[in-house]
C-alpha cells in the first residue's frame, strides 16, 4: 500500500537532531552567526531534562566565579527577569522564544527523528515523524549534529559510538571497575512537592511500592531543603537505558509513589501540609550511547584540568558516578569524585571519528564512562551546544568538514566562542584592532576592561568599577567607522537563586515549593541603564544609543557611525551602588 502520508523537505546548512539544551544552543549559535538551521525534537517543548516534562535543575561547574556564560547565561538572566517566582510555563516559553523566533531556525518539534540517509561516509538527510500533524519531515542538510542524548543518529550511519563502563585497564582508570560491561548510571522520575497552608492527605495507588525507613538508609527525603527533587530515586543501569526504558519508568512510578506514601503516611516526616505536585513520568536520563570522535577523554584528562590546544568548553563538576543499581544498591549509591573545577574539554570530542559531517553535543560525547560521570551535567553540556554551533558556522564559512575545523581554524573558532562570551579557561580573548589602537580614558584602572579575560580570576575582581557621573572614552586619532560595541557587564558569577529559605546556586529552576517563597532578581550589579555619544564636527556630545532596562551580561550593539570619540556612560544599576563592566570594545 502506498504511505498515505505526506512528507515535507527541508534544505538547510546545518540539522540539529535533539532539542534540550546542547541541541538548543547548537541551533542558536549556529543561527546568529548566519547559517541556515533545522532543529528536529521528539518532545512538544524545549529544554530536554530541564524543562517541564522533566524538571532538573541545570547543575554546573562548581567553584566561585565558574558560571557558565554565553547563551546559556543570556537565558538564565532573561528567566530571572521575566520569571522571578520559577513557573514552569514562564521557562519552558523562554526556551522555546529563544529557538523558535530566531530567523534562521526551522523548528520540528513532536518529531521523532527514526531513518537517515547516507552518501558514502557522509550524512545527506535525515526523517522524523511529527505525531501531531501526522507527517513526515526529511531535513538535507551539508552538516548534522546529533544533540539527542541517546546518539539515535549513531545506529541510523553507523557512527562508531561506546556504551556501558570501560575496565580499568582500558585507559588507565582508577575509578572504573575491573571488567568492563554495558552497566550504566539509572533513569530518575523526578518529584515536585508543593506546602500548603492546610493539611493534605494523600492515598497511594494499590500498585504503588511498600517503602519503610530501613530502604532509605543513605537518601531519607527532605522537604525543607530547596534541592529536594528525589534524583536519588534512580533505577534501571544493569537493563538496557535505552531498550528497557518503558519497563525502567515503570518500576520508577511504583517506587516514587510508594516513596511519596512512605512520606506522607510513616509519621517519620513531618510532611502533613505538604502534597504531590507534580510526579515525571518521562524519566530523566543519565547515560546512553556516546560517539566515539577522533579523541576519547577519560579520567585523567579530567584530573589534569584539560588543557588542550583545543579547548572549546570547560566543566567542573565533579565524576558524579551513581552505581547502576541506583536505589535497589545496598550501600552508598553515588561515589563524587574530585574534579578540578574548571576543566577544559576538547574539541577532538565534539565530532565523529567516521561520519564526515556529523557533530555531537551533551551527554554523548567522545568520553569514557567516568569522564562522562561529570561531563554529563546540563550547563556543561550547554557550552558544548555552543561550541559545536558555532564550528558549524566555521565549518560553512571555508567548505570545512568538523575535522577540519579542527586541523585549520581552531583558533578562530575558540576566538568566536570568547567574543559571544563564552569563558574558555586558559585562554585569552584577541580584541579588536579598533579598540586597541584607540586611547582609553576613564578614571580608575580603566585598562582592565581590555585585557581580554571578563570575569574575576585568582581572587581579584578583574574589572572596572565607576561611581555615579564616571564615563569611559576611546578617542582616535581620525574619524573611524564603528560598526558594533561589545559591553559584559557584571551578573555576579557567584549570585544564588533564592528558593524557599534556602538559598541555592546556579539553579535555573527550583524543585520544591514552599510557602512564602521568596521571589528571585535580576542581580544588583547588572547595569540597567546606560548610554553611548559621540562628539560632531562642532564639539557637540550627540547620544547614538540609550537603553533604558538592560538585564543581560553581554550587550553587542551594532552601530553605525564615523566619529573620533566614543563615550560609555552608565547611567543605573539594578541596585549596586558600583558600575562593573569586565569589557567595553569597538570594532
Amino acid at each position: 500500500m502506498k504511505n498515505p502520508f505526506k512528507t515535507i523537505s527541508h534544505n538547510v546548512d546545518f540539522c540539529v537532531v535533539g532539542g534540550g539544551l546542547a541541541g538548543m544552543l547548537a541551533a542558536i549559535s549556529a543561527a546568529r552567526h548566519g547559517v541556515k538551521v533545522a532543529l528536529m525534537h521528539e518532545r512538544p517543548m524545549l529544554g530536554g531534562n530541564a524543562s517541564s516534562e522533566i524538571r532538573m535543575w541545570v547543575g554546573g561547574a562548581h567553584g566561585e566565579n565558574n558560571r557558565e556564560t554565553g547563551i546559556l547565561e543570556e537565558i538564565a538572566l532573561e528567566n530571572l527577569y521575566r520569571n522571578p517566582y520559577k513557573n514552569y510555563s514562564i521557562w519552558d516559553s523562554i526556551l522555546y522564544e529563544k529557538v523558535k523566533f530566531e530567523p534562521n531556525i526551522t523548528l520540528l518539534l513532536n518529531c521523532s527523528c527514526n531513518d537517515a540517509e547516507m552518501d558514502g561516509n557522509k550524512l545527506k538527510s535525515v526523517t522524523g515523524w511529527q505525531l501531531t500533524t501526522q507527517m513526515w519531515h526529511t531535513v538535507y542538510a551539508k552538516y548534522f549534529a546529533d544533540c539527542s542524548g541517546d546518539s539515535i543518529l549513531a545506529p541510523l550511519t553507523g557512527a562508531e559510538f561506546r556504551c556501558g563502563r570501560e575496565a580499568a585497564d582500558d585507559f588507565n582508570e582508577d575509578i572504573a571497575p575491573c571488567v568492563a560491561d554495558q552497566k550504566t548510571m539509572g533513569l530518575s522520575c523526578l518529584i515536585q512537592a508543593r506546602e500548603y497552608e492546610e493539611e493534605r492527605t494523600y492515598i497511594p495507588p494499590v500498585w504503588a511500592e511498600k517503602i519503610s525507613k530501613k530502604d532509605l538508609p543513605f537518601r531519607m527525603p527532605d522537604l525543607n531543603k530547596s534541592s529536594e527533587n528525589f534524583w536519588y530515586l534512580e533505577l534501571g543501569g544493569t537493563k538496557d537505558s535505552i531498550a528497557d526504558t518503558e519497563e525502567i519508568r515503570d518500576e520508577l512510578l511504583e517506587l516514587n509513589f510508594g516513596v511519596w506514601d512512605y512520606i506522607k503516611n510513616s509519621g517519620d516526616i513531618d510532611a502533613k501540609n505538604w502534597d504531590l505536585d507534580r510526579m515525571g513520568f518521562l524519566p530523566a536520563k543519565r547515560e546512553s550511547r556516546r560517539y566515539v570522535g577522533d579523541y576519547i577523554m577519560t579520567q585523567n584528562d579530567v584530573r589534569a584540568e584539560g588543557k588542550f590546544d583545543d579547548l572549546v568548553a570547560y566543566g567542573g563538576w565533579s565524576m558524579d558516578d551513581h552505581h547502576p543499581e541506583g536505589f535497589r544498591y545496598e550501600k552508598e549509591p553515588t561515589i563524587y569524585h574530585p574534579a578540578p573545577s574548571p576543566y577544559g574539554i576538547a574539541y577532538r570530542c565534539l565530532y565523529s571519528k567516521n561520519i564526515e559531517n556529523l557533530w555531537f553535543a551533551g551527554r554523548n560525547i567522545s568520553t569514557t564512562h567516568t569522564a562522562l560521570s561529570s561531563t554529563r551535567v546540563m550547563a556543561t553540556c550547554a557550552l558544548l551546544g555552543q561550541a559545536v554551533g558555532t564550528a558549524a558556522h566555521i565549518a560553512a564559512k571555508y567548505d570545512e568538514t568538523p575535522r577540519g575545523v579542527y586541523k585549520n581554524h581552531i583558533e578562530e573558532l575558540k576566538q568566536s566562542l570568547m567574543d559571544d562570551d563564552c569563558y574558555l579557561p586558559f585562554n585569552k580573548r584577541e580584541l579588536p584592532k579598533l579598540t586597541l589602537n584607540a586611547r582609553l580614558y576613564a578614571p580608575h584602572n580603566a585598562k582592565i576592561i581590555q585585557n581580554g579575560f571578563e570575569r574575576p580570576l585568582n581572587g581579584d575582581g578583574n574589572m572596572w568599577v565607576g561611581k555615579q557621573g564616571e564615563k569611559i572614552e576611546y578617542h582616535f586619532e581620525k574619524k573611524e567607522e564603528i560598526c558594533e560595541v561589545r559591553i559584559v557587564f557584571d551578573s555576579d558569577l557567584n549570585r544564588v537563586t533564592v528558593s524557599g529559605d534556602k538559598e541555592i546556586k546556579n539553579f535555573s529552576m527550583g524543585c520544591n515549593i514552599k510557602l512564602n517563597q521568596v521571589p528571585s532578581s535580576v542581580p544588583k550589579t547588572l547595569i540597567k541603564s546606560f548610554k553611548l555619544e559621540t562628539m560632531d564636527d562642532t564639539g557637540k556630545i550627540i547620544t547614538i544609543f540609550e537603553e533604558g532596562n538592560n538585564y543581560q551580561r553581554l550587550v553587542k550593539i551594532p552601530i553605525f557611525a564615523r566619529a573620533k570619540m566614543l563615550r560609555l556612560t552608565p547611567l543605573t544599576t539594578w541596585g549596586s551602588e558600583e558600575f562593573r563592566i569586565f569589557a567595553f570594545d569597538i570594532k
